[in-house]
């Protein structure tokens, strides 16, 4: 067969377009394929994703019936109240809203209407935490126990009584006749809410008459630093109507009788008080460290047991504060509540009387008189300083003899040069030819520390003070800010600089350097440098104290420099002080026992350190 050009051409087209269609349609069959594959895929997934449903939905509803089955179980004979919703009812009076609920027929949160939080901007609530849980166990049936908190209660109408108290009831009761009813009573402008446990088959309900009661608490932040309120956090309790409390232990086993127990804050409480003391128990609580980011202050758990008379109906009455730590409202409680306000503990407990009886009644005083809180603890100031005017006239006359001796001093300074024990006893002999009491500045100052160790410790419990403005501090039971650090200073300094804590150190650092003046130059570089040490120590530890303490030392410091610029300048006569000391001079000298003895120990240096000096020019 004879083809031609053309022909040749047209069959290499052919079955280039034949190879071309087999292979195109190749590619489509594969993509085709792919696809059909990939819907199979997607299906077997779904069906695969809807049959692990299936089983999950299967799993949780076998979970469901279990923890629905191990609930009835548990409430035995109060099956009916093993399962419900929780409901809340609210009641509340002048200071308090409390918000109750059903499960367990307990408090679930209590909201202070007078006070504000820091924290949040709005009322403080007590309560509302998960954490937060206060039941207690009973027998539900022959082989079972459970919870109250476990069960649902039904809630009764509020009742509002004659004396305008209002009754608040929740109730659950057995197949056999057994019930347990939660009466709350919250009377009118108290912080104090009355709770009385009824039992009827109580002698079933407690196994050998033991309420065993649990509370875990959990404490958060209201004041404007967490460290500081987490550092005036304790537990208190009175056991055998002794006060008590617990900071840096851990936990404590009550062995006597407990009348309440008080999860405490700086200015706020939480207390459990039982009517009829408990039996005994144990309370741990942990504090939180200052690296927590959660405003909590502390957990508490307690176990409590109550002793109930074995009998088929029991009442078992208690009360539960949410309220202030004001020193009024807890002196109108039971068994020294008032004494969860620190005004004086442990060594410092000598302050507390002090407090009690003279700082607290005089401000309180000054307070009605002033519209501000400053002003008043200015007045109070000026009270301190006129009742301790005699002491202190008595160290500024004493450091105006030792103004008038200055001279005489640096003369027996140079005198004996190195000689110390040389200089000490001629000094003391100076001292006493002049009647000079080298101790007459100390023993005033001395005995104002008390004061200062009571006022720290009444401002830092005021709650009167919280909130209270002054001048550029916006409160005054906590620290000022004129400046906030992008760091923090270790030592107590923290991130901020507080203004009022300047001023008490350079009024401080001000009298440091006026009493300098009146006393002979002290070549002890530790004597000499003291002035400047001791308000610079103040710096740290004032920095982070309430401002209405810095204001008063403030205050103090002031006065203290004008008093001593005057009595010094236009009171005291430093010529008729120097005539009286020569005076004296003259008179024939008895020697003290105190002085005898001191000069016998001063003379016996004296020998010593002259045999030595001996000894090491011989060698």
């Amino acid at each position: 067969m004879q083809t031609d050009k053309n022909t040749v051409i047209g069959m290499v087209l052919l079955g280039i377009l034949f190879f071309a269609y087999f292979y195109f349609s190749n590619q489509q069959q594969q993509v085709l394929a792919k696809e059909k594959q990939h819907q199979e895929d997607s299906l077997n997934r779904i069906k695969a994703t809807q049959l692990k449903l299936q089983d999950t939905s299967r799993l949780n509803q076998a979970y469901l019936k279990k923890d629905t089955l191990d609930k009835l179980t548990a409430a035995g004979d109060f099956s009916t109240a093993a399962l419900g919703t929780e409901q809340l009812l609210t009641a509340e009076n002048d200071v308090i809203k409390v918000t109750f609920s059903n499960k367990g027929g307990s408090i679930k949160k209590v909201e202070l209407k007078k006070y504000t939080s820091h924290v949040t901007g709005g009322n403080i609530i007590l309560g509302n935490n998960a954490y937060d849980k206060l039941t207690y166990n009973i027998n539900t049936g022959s082989n079972n126990a459970n919870t109250a908190s476990s069960l649902f209660f039904t809630a009764a109408p509020p009742v509002t009584n004659a004396d305008n108290s209002q009754t608040i009831s929740f109730s659950i009761a057995a197949k056999n006749g057994q019930s347990i009813t939660h009466q709350y009573t919250i009377k009118p402008n108290s912080y104090t809410i009355g709770w009385n446990i009824a039992m009827n088959g109580a002698d079933k309900l407690l196994s050998n008459g033991n309420l065993n009661m649990q509370w875990s608490w959990m404490t958060t932040q209201n004041e404007k630093s967490s460290i500081y309120e987490r550092q005036m956090s304790n537990i208190c309790f009175s056991e055998d109507n002794q006060f008590d409390y617990i900071s840096s232990k851990k936990s404590h086993l009550f062995e006597k009788p407990v009348q309440w127990v008080g999860a405490v804050q700086q200015f706020f409480n939480t207390t459990l008080i039982a009517k009829n003391s408990f039996a005994g128990g144990e309370v741990k609580w942990e504090r939180s460290t200052d690296k927590d980011t959660t405003n909590t202050l502390a957990t508490i758990d307690a176990a409590l047991q109550l002793k109930v008379p074995v009998a088929a109906t029991a009442n078992i009455p208690l009360e539960l504060y949410y309220g202030p730590n004001e020193y009024h409202i807890l002196k109108s409680q039971d068994n020294e509540m008032d004494k969860i306000i620190n005004l004086g503990r442990d060594i410092y407990s000598f302050v507390r009387p002090v407090n009690k009886y003279v700082i607290m009644p005089v401000f309180e005083f000054f307070a009605k008189l002033m519209t501000n809180y400053g002003w008043a603890i200015l007045l109070l100031t000026l009270f301190i300083r006129l009742f301790t005017a005699p002491l202190m006239y008595g160290s500024y006359l004493s450091g105006a003899k030792m103004k008038v001796l200055r001279p005489e001093l640096d003369i027996l300074k140079k005198k004996f040069g190195e000689d110390q024990q040389g200089f000490a006893m001629e000094q003391m002999k100076l001292f006493r030819e002049a009647g000079v009491n080298p101790l007459g500045g100390c023993i005033p100052a001395l005995l104002q520390i008390p004061i200062f160790f009571a006022l720290y410790s009444f401002f830092n419990s005021n709650i009167a003070l919280r909130g209270q403005s002054f001048l550029w501090s916006h409160d005054l039971s906590s620290y000022d800010v004129i400046a906030t650090l992008p760091f923090s200073v270790p030592f107590g300094f923290g991130d901020h600089i507080s203004l009022f804590t300047i001023t008490a150190v350079l009024t401080s650092f001000a009298i440091s350097l006026y009493n300098m003046g009146n006393t002979p130059t002290q070549d002890n570089p530790a004597m000499k440098y003291m002035p400047y040490i001791f308000p610079f120590m103040m710096l740290f530890f004032f920095n982070r104290l309430p401002s209405a303490l810095t204001w008063y030392y403030t205050v103090s410091n002031t006065i203290t420099l004008l008093l001593q610029f005057v009595i010094q300048t236009y009171i005291i006569d430093h010529t008729k002080i120097l005539a009286k000391m020569q005076e004296v001079r003259t008179k024939p000298k008895t020697k003290s026992k105190w002085q005898e003895r001191y000069s016998q120990v001063m003379e016996s240096q004296k020998k010593l350190e002259d045999m030595k000096n001996k000894t090491t020019s011989k060698k």
